[in-house]
């Protein structure tokens, strides 16, 4: 195990701020977080005909818990339902969709068709009413529909099986999802079929009442591959053009079937080369890896080169789009560049540098993005590993500027109602701060359910958590590169 201090150790504001201060990191924080109307992060932000009632966000995260035919189940409406009480009152996209089967990460992820659009419909009646009861009202509460196709990352029928659908062969990506041939990469007219599929879901969330649709491009998903697609031919690679007339296409098609929807992007900002598991379980890039496959990066794709997600952030706002979530890199192949923590899952590696560093990165490549597009609504992402420390980085964000909404995702699986806590001048309950355990990915990258099994009592009480406690100490002894 990497020897960096853990935050939980860190016993004063002083503490944190004298690491930050060692590390030589620009993260604003503020030690007095405010509370009630004295709080930036209760401020209401208009975006377009949205009114969105506070800064803080409910990122998407992927489920494992649905039916084999995308519908969801009981610990769906749960995990929706702690949304609804957190407090927030941005939910970027619920979770992960998929617009059709051959999309799917995982065999029991949610699938928007003409079967299940009752039950996802009702997830979002579900949140609201959670939320209603709370809190007793439901002003500023925006509620959004998150649109994916895995593409090189599906797994749609068998958990262990990938079934990959890639843009582009990539000597080091490939191996891990068994491509051996172009049979494992998606076609022109698999493309615009996908787009009419993109389009029709868009209609469909706009039907049953979801305020905005995201049109996902992050953490190595088929949109998210597109726009490092130089090797592709045709009229989907190549040029900058090309690998962003997918996104193009499908908002230009959402305009025309449904009108006056609202749209959004979750972009990963910038990546790096795919890392495996080193020396002493420390991870290190993949010599193999070939930098020009890396958007958002610089020459050698060690670095952050921002230009051309500048131009694609350009873009969106000629088609109209205002909402930008940003993240970086993949939990596949570089997990401590997308969300730094002090536990690796099971089948990854120990993080080759203090996850201070990758939460600050991503703070300030969004600082930077927010800077050049002041009139986009910008949510930022990688704060949980700040844990007991979040709030007050969060406020000092939001107060200068350097990102309209700070986004959680893994926090709100063991403390749901933080944002609540917080802007309602409580304590925070420190056993329910996420301590990036990371259980909540070893879990479903083994075939269980997600979920927080060492904070949350609901989980810790099911039988998969013994399980997994030893499936954790089994990986110990072995090295599985998979993802």
């Amino acid at each position: 195990m990497a020897n960096y201090p853990r935050i939980a150790s860190f016993k004063t504001f002083q503490d944190f701020d004298q690491r930050l201060t060692e590390l030589g990191l620009q993260m604003p924080r503020e030690e007095v977080v405010r509370f009630g109307s004295e709080s930036p992060m209760a401020r209401s932000a208009k975006v377009g005909p949205l009114t969105i009632g506070n800064r803080y966000c409910i990122l998407p995260m992927e489920g494992w818990d649905g039916t084999k035919d995308g519908r969801p189940t009981e610990l769906t409406r749960r995990r929706w339902n702690n949304f609804g009480i957190s407090g927030a009152k941005l939910m970027w996209g619920g979770e992960a969709v998929a617009v059709r089967h051959d999309g799917r990460a995982n065999p029991n992820q949610l699938c928007l068709t003409e079967q299940t659009v009752g039950d996802i419909a009702a997830l979002r009646e579900s949140l609201i009413e959670a939320h209603q009861d709370r809190f007793g009202e439901t002003d500023g509460l925006v509620v959004g529909l998150q649109l994916t196709h895995s593409g090189r990352y599906a797994r749609p029928n068998e958990k262990m099986t990938p079934e990959p659908r890639a843009v582009q062969r990539n000597p080091v990506l490939d191996k891990r999802v068994q491509i051996d041939s172009d049979a494992g990469l998606i076609t022109d007219d698999e493309l615009k079929s996908l787009i009419d599929d993109f389009i029709k879901a868009a209609k469909t969330a706009q039907n049953i009442g979801y305020d905005f649709v995201d049109v996902k491009h992050c953490h190595g998903y088929l949109g998210h591959e597109l726009l490092s697609g130089v090797d592709r031919p045709g009229p989907f690679g190549g040029s900058f053009e090309n690998r962003t007339r997918f996104l193009r296409a499908i908002v230009e098609g959402i305009a025309s079937e449904a009108p006056g929807m609202q749209i959004g992007v979750r972009l990963s900002m910038f990546d790096v080369l795919p890392f495996h598991k080193g020396i002493d379980n420390i991870g290190e890039p993949e010599e193999s890896g070939d930098p020009r496959l890396v958007f958002g990066a610089n020459a050698a794709a060690d670095g952050i080169d921002l230009e051309e997600p500048k131009k694609f952030l350009d873009l969106m706002q000629s088609l109209g789009i205002k909402l930008l979530c940003t993240t970086a890199g993949s939990p596949y192949y570089n997990p401590h560049i997308q969300r730094p923590a002090f536990f690796p899952p099971s089948d990854g590696y120990d993080p080759p540098e203090e996850p201070l560093i990758g939460v600050d990165r991503q703070i300030m490549a969004t600082a930077e993005l927010k800077k050049q597009f002041p009139e986009m609504f910008i949510v930022g992402s990688g704060y949980t590993y700040l844990q007991d420390y979040l709030p007050g980085v969060a406020q000092a964000v939001v107060s200068q500027g350097l990102a309209d909404s700070v986004g959680l995702g893994r926090m709100v699986l063991s403390y749901p109602d933080l944002p609540a806590d917080v802007l309602e001048g409580k304590t925070q309950q420190r056993k329910k701060i996420c301590r990036t355990f990371s259980d909540c990915t070893t879990a479903p990258r083994k075939g269980m359910v997600s979920g927080c099994y060492p904070l949350d009592r609901f989980y810790k009480d099911r039988p998969e958590r013994m399980e997994l406690v030893k499936l954790k100490k089994s990986a110990t002894t072995g090295s599985d590169s998979s993802k």
